[in-house]
């Protein structure tokens, strides 16, 4: 388990190490996610251990070369951490394939602490220290049509 965990940390402090210009910074507008807008993702985290720090969720286009680069995600949101689950709302540009990151920086240090901070993907996928944590696109991307598709991320820590 504490591998699985420490994967997760590594892939997580790859995907949120994305500068401003790469992407936009953006509120977390849920009303961008009700009946008749989109193109959008909702992203419902569970699981989050404490109300302390900062979340962070970005979106990627479901490209190999983009997914959890440095500079590559599209929008980000960051909100102060609230402990069960919290959700978002991420407009995209158009209909296509994404890849959603969440972090969960327990102590708003700005630095990934493998023995308390969390992290997950979209699509949930098993994670393994061989690939250093960092899931392959196929595993997390999945399909935003011209409405609002929902994505549920489970957190996991140490």
């Amino acid at each position: 388990m504490a591998r699985f965990i420490a994967g997760i940390a590594a892939a997580a402090a790859l995907a949120m190490t994305g500068t401003a210009s790469a992407g936009s910074v953006i509120s977390n507008d849920m009303s961008r996610c009700s009946a008749g807008e989109g193109p959008a993702v909702k992203v419902v985290v569970q699981g989050i251990k404490s109300s302390t720090g900062k979340l962070r969720v970005q979106t990627y286009p479901a490209t190999k070369a983009a997914w959890l680069a440095k500079g590559r995600w599209l929008q980000r949101i960051e909100s102060g951490a609230r402990a069960g689950t919290m959700s978002f709302c991420l407009p995209v540009g158009t209909a296509g394939n994404y890849a959603v990151a969440v972090r969960h920086d327990k102590n708003g240090n700005g630095s990934t602490d493998i023995s308390s901070d969390g992290g997950g993907f979209s699509n949930n996928p098993s994670i393994s220290v061989l690939n250093l944590g960092k899931p392959s696109v196929g595993k997390v991307s999945f399909y935003v049509g011209s409405g609002v598709t929902t994505v549920t991320i489970n957190m996991k820590y140490m």
